[in-house]
Formats: structure tokens, sequence, C-alpha cells
């Protein structure tokens, strides 16, 4: 005879309405924390230059940076389903970042650059797996889009802010580099502050403490394939700031290079508004649809088209618009509706775990994408180079489609 199943409390379910106080403080945190450490990366290379260090050293300093905040997620996801309460370990990751942050402007150096950098996204790493359970953990599961949607809304609206403050703070200072990177401290804390007071901790059940590959192996079958499906599709995801580099490329033939470059910039700053718009946009879709999945699966297709009109190598301004508006739509999908088919798969004791997972596989796939396209753009062209990222593009579709 099978024994009955523990239902949790009621106290411990989310409410039936899906914006609430936790939804809310999630995307103010986000919005203010992306602000504060956007307007610091947007003038990073210019300060580097400054000091003397190269572009080796910063990308020596990004890619040790990622790696921590890859290292830093899984670790976190581990733990985070460990713990009674959450809420703190993801208090401590804003509270770090935001202070890791803010020092960038008393370094003299590349050595304390990279310093700063790695502790401030260390703590970026440690606090993502918490945060995204607390909020899975207080919206119902048929709002999982909409939530996650618009916490990814409300964190891009901040990188959109970051460098314009940025830059408005360098004309108002005569291009004080530290003046801007002491002034991130004022949204680093506020997204703490609104984190703090508004999201709130819905205990768990603990369970058996475990270890690490224990706890990845008790993951769900179809939540591993769906990782198989993401992580495919990211092999071919190459980082949007090449979008910069191909743009100005194309039009400063007929530009000019300093005009290229401007258009180029115009156009990242629109793509980054349709980035916002759809995150929102595809998670509302996706909760009125019987299968999440089929949305993730089309934002995945627009990556295919994306692609294969970047294959054309065109000069033309407004094909090059249309390019920078699918790109942003499809990595809003993406972003926004990869957790939410995470988190309706994965059972609620196990999201922190299911989040850090995620999101290692996500950056291995960027930093394999990164190399992948970078070098065959430089070998073979644009058409080869985003010709394989079509093909990894539609195999990831295809994967992520066939998800139960």
């Amino acid at each position: 005879m099978s024994t009955p199943q523990t239902q949790p409390p009621l106290s411990n379910l989310p409410a039936k309405g899906w914006l609430n106080r936790t939804v809310l403080g999630v995307g103010l945190t986000s919005l203010f924390s992306d602000w504060s450490h956007e307007s610091a990366t947007a003038v990073l290379p210019a300060f580097l230059a400054v000091l003397g260090a190269g572009p080796a050293w910063l990308g020596a300093i990004e890619g040790i940076a990622d790696g921590l905040t890859s290292f830093a997620k899984l670790a976190s996801g581990h733990y985070t389903d460990r713990l009674k309460k959450r809420k703190p370990l993801a208090l401590f990751g804003y509270m770090f970042t935001a202070l890791a942050t803010a020092s960038l402007g008393v370094a003299t150096g590349a050595f304390s650059v990279l310093a700063a950098r790695s502790a401030a996204w260390l703590g970026k790493g440690v606090r993502s797996p918490a945060k995204k359970a607390l909020l899975a953990a207080d919206v119902p599961p048929g709002a999982y889009g909409r939530a996650f949607g618009l916490e990814r809304m409300m964190d891009t609206l901040g990188a959109v802010l970051g460098p314009l403050t940025a830059l408005w703070i360098m004309q108002a200072t005569h291009h004080s580099y530290r003046k801007v990177f002491l002034w991130t401290l004022l949204p680093g804390m506020i997204a703490v502050a609104s984190f703090w007071l508004l999201v709130r901790e819905r205990p768990i059940e603990l369970k058996v403490k475990k270890s690490f590959l224990h706890g990845v192996r008790t993951l769900p079958v179809e939540f591993k394939r769906f990782l198989i499906g993401v992580g495919i599709f990211g092999a071919g995801d190459f980082s949007h700031t090449l979008l910069i580099l191909y743009a100005t490329k194309m039009l400063a033939a007929e530009y000019g290079m300093a005009r290229a470059a401007s258009f180029a910039v115009i156009l990242y700053t629109v793509h980054n508004f349709f980035y916002a718009g759809s995150a929102y946009l595809s998670g509302w879709l996706s909760d009125h649809l019987p299968h999440r999945r089929a949305v993730l699966a089309a934002g995945y297709g627009l990556a295919v088209v994306t692609a294969l009109l970047l294959c054309t190598g065109t000069h033309s301004l407004w094909l090059l618009g249309g390019i920078f508006v699918l790109a942003g739509l499809y990595i809003g999908t993406e972003e926004a509706l990869e957790d939410s088919v995470a988190a309706e798969i994965v059972p609620r004791d196990q999201h922190g775990m299911a989040f850090g997972t995620l999101a290692a596989v996500n950056a291995v796939g960027d930093f394999v994408s990164s190399l992948l396209v970078g070098a065959l753009w430089s070998a073979f062209g644009v058409a080869t180079a985003f010709g394989v990222s079509a093909v990894l593009f539609a195999a990831g579709a295809i994967v992520i489609w066939r998800v139960k």
C-alpha cells in the first residue's frame, strides 16, 4: 500500500496573484543592480587604457570574472537547496557585488581592477540561483513566464540606463572614471534595500543533505534533455557585441568608420529596447499557451532567421536594423523562457540546483560560441561563421520542442 504524500502547508504556497511584492522586489532589484554594474562596464575598457592596460588585460579580466560567476552559480545552486532560508544568501550576493563594483573607484592598476571585477562577478554568481528560487517559490506555476519575463525586462532596462548614466557623469565630471565607479554604489545599495524590504521568503522543507554529484543525478530526466537543447543552442549563441562590430564593418564603406560606429551603437540601443519588451511579452504568451516550450522553440527559430540574415553580409542600414530587432526579440525570449521552463520541469525543492546548472550550461555555451564564431569569421568569413550558428540554433530548437 502506497504512503500518501505530505502536502505543503498552505502558508508555504504562493498566492494566486502573480504580481506581488516579491515579483516587484526582484524586478526593482534587477533594475538597480544592473544599472550599477553596467555603468561600470561601459567605462571599464577606457579606464584600463588610462591605466596602461591593453586588450589582453581586458580579455583576461572578463574571462576570469565570467569563469568565477559560472562556478559561483553552480555552487550556490547546490547549497541554496540545502538552506532553510535563501534570502540572506541572495542579499549577501547583492551587497558584495555593490561594494566590489564601487571599489573600482580606488583601483590603481590592472591587478586591482581584476580583483574588484572578479569579486563583483563572484557575488553576482552567488545571488543568482537563490534569487530565482525565491521568485519561483512566490509565483503560481501558471505565471512563471510573466514573472521571469518581467524580471528580465527590468534587468535589461537597467542595462540601458547604465551606459547612458555613465556617459552623462563622464560629461559632467570632465571624464572622471573614478566618480562613475563610486556613483555605482548608490543604485547598488538601492538594489540591496529593494530585495531586503520587498522579497518574501517562503520556507521550504529541508531534504537530506546530499553531495553535489548526487544533486545533479537526481534532477529530472526531462530537465537534463532540456539542458542538452540549451547547450546546443548556446554553442552558436554568439555575444551580441559582435553585432556592433558586424554593423560597423558593413556600413563603413558607405558612411565612413566614425559614422558607421555611431549607427552601430544606435542599432544596439534599439536591440536592447526590443530585448526588454520581448522578455515580458514572450513570458506572458507562454503563460497562455498549452506548452511553454513552444514559445522558447519559436524564439530559437527567430535566432535561426537572424543568423541566416547575417550570412548575407548586407550593407543595407534598414536590413541591419531588422537584424538587430530580431536579435533583441530572440535573446529576450531565450532568457525569460529558459528560466520559466526550468522552473516548470523541476520540483520547487530542487530549483536552486536547477537554476545553477542551467546558468553553468549557458556560461559554457557563451565561452564556446565566442571562440567558435569569432574564429570562423576571421578564418572563413561571415557566411560560414553565422551559417554554423544557424545550424546550432535549429538543432537546439528541435531538441527543446521534443522536451515533455
